[in-house]
């Protein structure tokens, strides 16, 4: 019998805490007199996705990271599969569209990874990546198409609901939805009665247009500020029946938004965030009035922003 999810994120939560950073919690006022900002924009890599590729690789048999692994990544997913092979002296190769920012690809090099830069877009990439993982019997690692990559990214959930406790609300920006999923398990087993908010670019709302639909919709690329959450989803992305059950609700914010929010994060908390962090603080202060006394958590999912974004930004 399959392994309920919620027992999977607690898992993975027992196995990552001896490699990863346990990230605080900071009040934030500015978003109501209950609020908290899950900072994971400090986690390693600087983002927690190094939370689901390092759960993966830890689930792997010896003989499977010794062959090694393959992902696909314009970014914060390469930078944290690299860093948990090289953790685990495991061989990587990350492959990366053609125009794939050089400080993104940095991370990703000196982390020890094989890079390959081959497609046009990410979805080429993806497929180019996924070929040469099987022609070579290596493993795939999905940014979000795993269970076990998204039980890891849900780690940040366990983390959270020790941190404050009786949460009522949580905002969480959706891509590919494995965070929030996560998040969503860990949080509804402990309290149905927790709304956990799905915050999306109005831009690239993939996941909150299939949930309804209880299909994959099929959208063209558009760039947005918050590019971490950007993309196509797969058609049999398991993490979709995870947000119909888990998320209560879809936002979605302006691309004015997101830059105004990661001004606003920068100017009262003194740190920076990346355009997806920006997307969940887009709507906690938009919903100012409504969280009122209620005790919130917006999470801060990374720091990793180019420089020609944060120049847009900062106008």
């Amino acid at each position: 019998m399959p392994t309920p999810f919620p027992d999977l994120v607690l898992q993975a939560s027992e196995r990552l805490t001896p490699h990863i950073r346990l990230t605080p919690t900071d009040p934030a006022p500015g978003l109501g007199p209950h609020a908290f900002l899950k900072l994971e924009n400090f986690q390693l890599t600087g983002s927690f996705k190094v939370r689901g590729a390092l759960n993966k690789l830890l689930t792997l048999t010896p003989e499977q990271r010794a062959r090694g692994v393959v992902v696909a990544s314009t970014g914060n997913h390469g930078a944290a599969a690299a860093y948990g092979s090289q953790l685990l002296t495991c061989p990587c190769t990350v492959f990366a569209p053609e125009g794939t920012d050089d400080s993104k690809l940095s991370g990703i090099r000196s982390r020890g990874a094989q890079l390959v830069i081959e497609g046009n877009d990410c979805l080429e990439s993806e497929l180019r990546a996924r070929r040469h993982a099987e022609e070579n019997g290596l493993t795939y690692i999905s940014p979000y198409n795993d269970l076990d990559v998204a039980a890891g990214q849900g780690s940040l959930g366990v983390e959270l609901a020790l941190q404050v406790p009786d949460l009522e609300r949580v905002y969480v920006a959706v891509g590919g939805g494995g965070l929030i999923a996560g998040i969503g398990a860990h949080l509804k087993s402990l309290s149905e009665a927790t709304e956990v908010v799905g915050c999306c670019p109005e831009l690239s709302d993939v996941m909150a247009r299939s949930v309804p639909k209880g299909r994959i919709v099929d959208m063209p690329f558009v760039p947005t500020l918050s590019d971490g959450t950007a993309g196509s989803l797969e058609e049999d992305c398991v993490t979709l029946p995870l947000c119909a059950r888990y998320v209560d609700r879809f936002e979605r914010v302006s691309e004015e938004e997101i830059a105004d929010s990661v001004r606003w994060t920068l100017k009262d908390h003194r740190m920076l965030i990346e355009g997806a962090a920006g997307v969940a603080v887009a709507v906690a202060r938009r919903e100012l009035e409504q969280n009122g006394s209620s005790r919130i958590a917006v999470v801060l999912c990374g720091s990793n922003i180019s420089a020609d974004k944060l120049r847009t930004i900062l106008g």
